[in-house]
This record gives C-alpha cells, sequence and structure tokens, in this order.
C-alpha cells in the first residue's frame, strides 16, 4: 500500500471512454499518476421528469434513493462521457426538466463520491512509466491524512522587448539555482547555448529531471509560460513542461479579477502575484515593491532605470554575465518571498482543507462544494446545478452604528470572533436547514425560516472551529490561516448568484442576524451606562471614564464584555429558544482614539478611524492605508495624528510639508498609483479618471496598476523607473492631497488648512 497526496486531478478521454488522472507525490518521493476508467459520467433529474429522456441516444437512467432539497425523488442520468453532460443538461432544461449536480466536474465528481481530499492510500500495482514516476491502472483508493513535501521551482525568463526572443532563463529551487542563455560564448555563471531552441529542450529536460510539483514565478501564467509556449510552437517543439507528453492549456477565471490560469499535466502552476496580493496590502505589486517591503532587497537592475527592457537588451549583447545574474536573482527573489511569508504553505493548508487543486484554492464557491456537497449527499440529498445567468438579488450588508466625530481617551474595541459563521451555528442558517423548514422553525429577522434540527454548516463550523483552536495551540498559523479564511469566506458564498444555493432569503437572514445582534449589543451597553460612539456589523467602540489609567480601563472593558455578552445570550434564548454560540471578544482599548468628519460635514465618518495604544499607531480606511494616494499623505496624516496624539503642537508640521512639497524636496511621494478595473481602457466611456488619461498614453494593460503624477498639462504616466515626468503640479497636491488630509484633523483642533500656511482666508458672502 502507498500513501500520497493527489495534486492535480484531470479528465481524459482514451478509446471511447472517460479517464481520470490523479497526479501526485507519495511518501516515498516518488511521483505517482493513478487513470482510473471505472467511473461513468452521471447527474440527477427528479423521478417524475425522467421521461424528456425519452429518444435520448446512449443515456441511461438509473433508480436513485436520493431527493433534491424539496424532498422530491430523483433518478440517475449516466452518460458515456463528460462531454455529453452540458448539451443534455441543455436539452433537458428546454423541455422543462431541471438537473440536478449536472455542473459538477466529472474529475472532482470522481473524488467527491470517495471521499477524497488530498491525502490518499493507493492500493494496486505501479508500473514505472519513466524515471521516478509510477502509474497505478484502476487502484483501490481511500482517504488518509497524509502531508507529503512538494517540490517548488521558480521560474523567470528575460526577452526582447516584444517577447519575441528568448534571451534567459532561470530555475530557483528544488536545491538547484540556473541560468540558461543564449550566447554563443561561455558565460560565468550561466550555461551557453547556441540558440533558442536548444536552450528549451535543456529546460525540457531540465525540468523531467527536477520533477517539480508547483512551477512558480513573478506573472509567470501571463508571461513567462505564454512565452514559453508560443515560442516552442514557433520553433516545432511539443511544449515538454508537463510529467507527461502534453500541452499548456490556459484557463480564466470568472469573478472580478479574472485571473488567468495555466494547466500543465501533472504539475500545479502557482502565478506568486495573486499569492501575494490575496496575503499583503502593499502600494503595487511589481516584483521590485514587494520584494523591497518583504525581503530588504530589490531587483539587480536600478529601480530607476528609465528604460528597463533596452537594459536587458544591452545586457544580452554586452554584459551577458550581468543579465545572467539579473535574471537569477528575480527567480530568488520570488521563492523567497514566498518562504518568507509562508504563502506556500497557506495554499497547502487551504487544499488540505477543502480539497481544492493548489492553483484554485481562492476560488472560494468551488471550495464550498467541495465541503458541503458530500455533507448533503451524506444525509440522502442532492444539490441543483447552478442556475444560469441568475440575476442578483439585493442582499443587505452589515449594520453600521452613526459615528460620533471627535478625539477620545480610553476608548475599548469589542468585536464578535467570526460573527457570521457563529450567526449561523446559532440559528440553523444553512442552505438544507432552509429548505427543510418544517413545524417550529427558527424565523429570522427578514422572516426566513430554518429547520430545528436538519443542517449541515453547524457542524461543518464547529469542526472547523475545533481544528483552528488545535492549530492555534501547536502554533499552526498556515492552517490557523486557511480556515479562518475558509470561515469568512462562507457568507460571501451564500451572497453569491453563482453559488448552487444562493438564496437572497438565507443571506438576508445571515445579515439580519448581524444586524440585530448589533443593535441589541449597544442597547446593552447603554444598559450598562457606557457611551457607544461607532459600530460597524461585528464591532462596537466604545467611551470610557477618561480620568482612568490605562490598565484600570482595561480591567473596566473586560469586565463590560461580560456582562454585555451575558445580556445578549439571555435575549437570544429567550426570543429564539437556542443557545448562543457568539463570543464577544475585547480586541484593545485605546489610549487615544479619533474618528474624522466626514468631508464637507458635521456628522463622522464612517469605517475609517485612528487609535493610539502602546505608542503606536494604527490606522484603519484613512489615506495613510489605502493604496491609491499618494505617498506624502502618508508622510502628512501619520505625522500629525502622532503629533495629535502626544498632545505636540500640529500646525508647524502641516506648514513644513507643504513647504518642502512646494519646494520639490518630497516629488518622490507625489506618484498616484490606481488599478485598471475594467477590461478594457474604452471601457471609460462616461467620465475618464486621471489613471485612465495616463494609462492610455502609457498603453498600460487592463487590470494592472497605473502610476501617475500630475502636471500642468494633466495625469502623465510614470514609468517602471520611477522617474517623474517635467512639470510636476505641485500646488495640485497642497490643494487636493494635503488640504483633505490636513482639514480632518485640524478641525479637532478648531483650526483650518488656509491658517495653518498662513494663507488669508476666503471671504463668504452672506
Amino acid at each position: 500500500m502507498h500513501r500520497g497526496w493527489i495534486l492535480q486531478p484531470l479528465t481524459r478521454v482514451r478509446d471511447g471512454r472517460a479517464v481520470v488522472q490523479l497526479f501526485g507525490r507519495l511518501e516515498s518521493g516518488a511521483a505517482f499518476l493513478v487513470e482510473d476508467a471505472r467511473a461513468e459520467p452521471y447527474f440527477f433529474v427528479r423521478a417524475d421528469c425522467a421521461a424528456a429522456l425519452g429518444g435520448e441516444a446512449g443515456a441511461r437512467v438509473e433508480p436513485s434513493p436520493l431527493a433534491t432539497l424539496a424532498g422530491d425523488a430523483v433518478a440517475r442520468v449516466v452518460v458515456p462521457l463528460p462531454g455529453d453532460v452540458p448539451p443534455l443538461r441543455q436539452r433537458l432544461e428546454a423541455r422543462g426538466a431541471p438537473t440536478y449536480e449536472a455542473d459538477v466536474r466529472f474529475a472532482y465528481r470522481f473524488l467527491l463520491d470517495r471521499g477524497l481530499r488530498g491525502g490518499v492510500t493507493l492500493e494496486g500495482e505501479a508500473q514505472e512509466i519513466r524515471p521516478g514516476l509510477l502509474r497505478f491502472r484502476d487502484p483501490v483508493l481511500a482517504a488518509a491524512d497524509v502531508r507529503v513535501p512538494l517540490r517548488t521551482l521558480s521560474l523567470d525568463l528575460e526577452t526582447s522587448r516584444d517577447a519575441s526572443r528568448i534571451f534567459s532563463l532561470a530555475l530557483a529551487g528544488c536545491d538547484v539555482e540556473e541560468v540558461y542563455l543564449v550566447s554563443e560564448r561561455s558565460v560565468p555563471g550561466a550555461r551557453s547555448f547556441p540558440d533558442e531552441r536548444a536552450l528549451l529542450r535543456a529546460l525540457h529536460a531540465r525540468v523531467a529531471e527536477l520533477d517539480p510539483d508547483v512551477l512558480t514565478g513573478w506573472n509567470v501564467v501571463d508571461f513567462d509560460l505564454r512565452v514559453l509556449e508560443r515560442r516552442g510552437r514557433e520553433l516545432g517543439l511539443p511544449f515538454g513542461l508537463g510529467r507527461v507528453p502534453g500541452g499548456v492549456v490556459f484557463r480564466q477565471d470568472r469573478g472580478f479579477e479574472r485571473q488567468t490560469r495555466a494547466e500543465i499535466p501533472g504539475r500545479i502552476v502557482l502565478d506568486a502575484i495573486p499569492l501575494v496580493r490575496d496575503a499583503l496590502r502593499l502600494v503595487d505589486y511589481r516584483l521590485e515593491t514587494v520584494a523591497r517591503a518583504i525581503l530588504g532587497r530589490g531587483k539587480l537592475l536600478a529601480a530607476d532605470l528609465p528604460d528597463a527592457p533596452a537594459e536587458i537588451e544591452r545586457l544580452h549583447r554586452e554584459d551577458p554575465a550581468a543579465l545572467a545574474a539579473y535574471n537569477l536573482e528575480d527567480a530568488r527573489l520570488v521563492l523567497q518571498i514566498l518562504q518568507r511569508e509562508g504563502l506556500l504553505e497557506l495554499a497547502l493548508e487551504r487544499s488540505r482543507l477543502t480539497g481544492m487543486q493548489l492553483d484554485r484554492v481562492g476560488a472560494s464557491i468551488a471550495c464550498f462544494d467541495l465541503v458541503y456537497l458530500p455533507e448533503l449527499r451524506a444525509r440522502g440529498f442532492v444539490a441543483p446545478s447552478v442556475a444560469r445567468d441568475r440575476e442578483a438579488a439585493p442582499v443587505q450588508g452589515g449594520a453600521v452604528l452613526d459615528p460620533r466625530p471627535g478625539l477620545f481617551a480610553n476608548v475599548a474595541v469589542f468585536d464578535f470572533k467570526s460573527l457570521y459563521p457563529s450567526l449561523m451555528r446559532t440559528f440553523h442558517l444553512d442552505p438544507l436547514a432552509h429548505a427543510r423548514a418544517g413545524e417550529d422553525p427558527i424565523v429570522a429577522p427578514n422572516g426566513a425560516r430554518f429547520d430545528r434540527r436538519t443542517a449541515i454548516l453547524p457542524d461543518v463550523i464547529e469542526r472547523f472551529m475545533a481544528s483552528r483552536a488545535r492549530a492555534k495551540a501547536r502554533g499552526d498559523r498556515h492552517a490557523d490561516q486557511a480556515i479562518k479564511i475558509m470561515l469568512n469566506a462562507l457568507f460571501g458564498v451564500l451572497a453569491a448568484p453563482t453559488c448552487r444555493f444562493f438564496d437572497p432569503d438565507v443571506a438576508n437572514a445571515i445579515t439580519g442576524f448581524g444586524q440585530q445582534t448589533l443593535h441589541w449589543t449597544r442597547d446593552a451597553l447603554v444598559e450598562e451606562g457606557v457611551e457607544v460612539l461607532y459600530g460597524d456589523t461585528d464591532s462596537v467602540f466604545v467611551r470610557l471614564d477618561a480620568a482612568l489609567p490605562l490598565e484600570g480601563a482595561r480591567e473596566a472593558a473586560l469586565s463590560l464584555r461580560a456582562s454585555v455578552e451575558a445580556r445578549i445570550a439571555e435575549r437570544i434564548r429567550r426570543a429564539y429558544r437556542v443557545e448562543p454560540r457568539l463570543e464577544l471578544e475585547l480586541e484593545t482599548v485605546y489610549e487615544r482614539w479619533f474618528l474624522p468628519r466626514v468631508r464637507g460635514g458635521a456628522s463622522g465618518s464612517k469605517k475609517r478611524y485612528a487609535g493610539w495604544v502602546a505608542g503606536r499607531l494604527e490606522l484603519v480606511g484613512l489615506e495613510s492605508v489605502r493604496r491609491d494616494w499618494p505617498a506624502v499623505a502618508r508622510r502628512l496624516q501619520t505625522g500629525m495624528l502622532e503629533r495629535l496624539f502626544r498632545d505636540e503642537e500640529v500646525v508647524p508640521f502641516v506648514r513644513e510639508v507643504a513647504a518642502r512639497v512646494l519646494a520639490g524636496e518630497l516629488d518622490a511621494e507625489l506618484v498616484y498609483a490606481k488599478r485598471l478595473r475594467k477590461g478594457s481602457l474604452e471601457g471609460y466611456t462616461a467620465t475618464t479618471p486621471p489613471h485612465v488619461q495616463a494609462a492610455r498614453k502609457a498603453g498600460a494593460a487592463p487590470g494592472s496598476v497605473v502610476r501617475y503624477a500630475m502636471t500642468a498639462a494633466g495625469p502623465e504616466p510614470v514609468g517602471a523607473g520611477g522617474a517623474l515626468p517635467e512639470g510636476i503640479d505641485r500646488a495640485h497636491y497642497v490643494d487636493h492631497v494635503l488640504r483633505p488630509v490636513a482639514e480632518s484633523i485640524l478641525a479637532v483642533l478648531g483650526r483650518d488648512f488656509d491658517e495653518a500656511l498662513d494663507r488669508p482666508r476666503q471671504l463668504s458672502l452672506l
């Protein structure tokens, strides 16, 4: 018997039969390939609709003990090939026969039916089809708790400006650091090849020898792999980076980011950019920026280089050894960033949790299916197919309590631990419980009804929370974070029209209970005699006695937390006859806390505040933490707030920063950075924002982050080297960046921006 980890499930058609291929790594160190031709594609229809299948060649109808969520009996429809399912589904639905689970991918259906979620035992004969790769045909498979170290290789290409020629490529990982260079002479630090054809052949052979499980790089999918595929095709070479013969397939996920994935037989491709973007908030996600933020060093070419592609071409001609060093450092930086932040380990834990392959762990809806569908099947039910072109329905958000603007001392912040999952546990907010609600249901604030006994998510969440507690106890931060991400995604999944279980009644029941809980928390705090300054979704900000020393304020907050939690729990028991699963936590006690007014108004600003605790400034929602504001805003705002919280003079600092901007001393901090959100630049028709104007001048691609500066002639792009354009409009930055940032804080002191700069005030005519 062998034990291993399933890395990638694929489907192939061979001799007229569907074959499931499972690639992975064994505990022994060998790679494996399972090929199983025993499974048949299937889906379900209601039993009373089975007659609609009359005349469908190749389809077989079988009785089933299962039922729909509504309790209707179903029949199982078996077809020869996975590709037969979509057109048959379409024909059936056109005849008024709804289908169930007709969109579950065949390879994932294979895993779901066998309870496989990553770890696996294999019983059967193995054949070594190439060195280090064992093939199992139709083995006995069973789930197993297995942790197998995976091999990761970082890949980076250097090319001509138009990517029509490959100059060099670097590999880092799998215990090697190597550079392959197109050069007619020997080059220190690299292996030289006479042409690209020879270089690509050597790459294919080396990847096969190193046998990585994971290929990574910076923009490796949309640049490096696309260039390798295209150049190989142009040179008449088959794509040779897979574990078995087969090309690369590029797929674009649905969703806001429309992330592109690359499918290579037997290997997972993990682009480092989305891994970093999901985990860290940075000004931009260029390799230079991320490497300096995480590793404290950047690329070997100077960051202010005006034309990096031209310099790479020069190095290829004149200094290939320097090009090789530059190329290798880029590949090395990617690997070290992922290792330093533990991002590969985090992806692995998310994969272990759901059974989703590594490059799709961010697909929350698909991950939810892999968790929920087996639980549903175990209870005797089938799930609906995802509705085609379902329109979004209104889903309300969390409650927000009116904020009180100002500067305060001793402000306690309470929040509910995993509020929405805790509400799901408490009130059985679950698709099955909603569908099966019978007598004596739990009725949500929006009127949705949920069964008190039949539910899936409360048990799933309880298991996740127990697993997270164990992960915390053993110091496993990756498992802890993976479970946290999954728990936090539950509401978003159920509120998404692309989820098969989407029901606005369920989604609004979750947020309705959340709103009610926040209002009940405010009521309990008022009953305790304290003032609520602000509240948002799962958090409340409470004003304690300003005369208390910090430790005394914390003791008062802890006592208050226990009393309020008890009040809420008792209110839930009385109103719903359920046992509360809510846990109110004391997040922090700020020594000083500031909430600004909305611009141009007297009311408090929502989701924007600053706090001072243990000599440290914490910011939420303010310009300092927003990536689309220039760095000079961060300089001014943090400097002002630190002085405000330390009871130091603020106005001289404002005057100093404004003077330095006008003198050109802070030009490097005047760059805006904003992402192009629409699919094309032509999509911006109603208005043309500054970043779009700059993007059109720079020829920026959709989805990219545009860096630009304001000049007397309007917005101008800032190149990768960081050199600013001519004619910077420094007065623009004083009036449109410094002014709004400064005025929100100066208002607390009864001062204004013009006064701070000794400018004459503009008089209003009454």
